[in-house]
């Protein structure tokens, strides 16, 4: 499972599986731009860089913020992405790259017990 497919597909498959754990909220972060007919750019979503999930895990810090880029096993993480982990991690949040199902769920946990 390479490339931006495998991505996706790891991510559904997180996404899917950490709706299923209790005290997890987890939301997919999609960002982008939009030319408009201006020819001006409309910019959705968080800034560039910021994690593909964002949530909020539920336990020793109630409504802790949670952010997991989600890598295949050869992704590489951006300077822009490391910049925003190291942002979450700064507000006390849970940040973590994560390349497969099990560590997200196990980021997940660690999270929930107040891990950094």
């Amino acid at each position: 499972m390479g490339g931006a497919s495998g991505e996706r597909e790891l991510l559904q498959q997180i996404r899917l599986e950490l709706g299923r754990l209790p005290g997890i909220l987890g939301f997919r972060n999609s960002i982008g731009a939009t030319q408009l007919a201006s020819g001006q750019w409309a910019h959705q979503g968080l800034p560039k860089g910021s994690s593909d999930i964002i949530g909020i895990a539920d336990g020793v810090y109630p409504g802790r913020w949670l952010a997991l880029e989600v890598k295949t096993e050869t992704g590489r993480v951006s300077p822009e992405q490391e910049q925003f982990l190291a942002l979450v991690r700064r507000y006390h949040g849970y940040a973590a790259v994560v390349r497969s199902v099990d560590e997200a769920i196990q980021a997940a946990l660690a999270a929930q017990l107040g891990e950094k």
